[in-house]
């Protein structure tokens, strides 16, 4: 079971910028599970889970985002870890989550 979960929502110029590639490469790197996914507002939301440390580099990715991309906030919302993700995916825009 994962350590820490979190609920997070991108805004700023985060769409068409390989903003979902970027946190899908980034998840990978840090090894933490869960989905990234576009909204209809322009934002980009995801979930995340695996050990503190990594959740919370991933985080650090976040704010700063790929070449391209302008972020302007990111929300973060801790959720209970649930453990039933096995690896991190790249979800079609406008995801209602889990």
């Amino acid at each position: 079971m994962a350590s820490r979960a979190i609920e997070a929502t991108v805004r700023g110029l985060v769409q068409g910028v390989g903003f979902r590639w970027f946190v899908s490469r980034e998840a990978g790197i840090v090894g933490v599970t869960g989905w990234v996914a576009n909204q209809a507002d322009g934002s980009v939301a995801l979930v995340a889970e695996g050990d503190a440390d990594d959740v919370d580099a991933l985080i650090a990715a976040l704010r700063q985002g790929p070449p391209g991309a302008m972020v302007s906030s990111v929300t973060v919302q801790d959720r209970i870890p649930t453990g039933s993700f096995s690896r991190f995916e790249i979800r079609s825009g406008s995801h209602r989550g889990d």
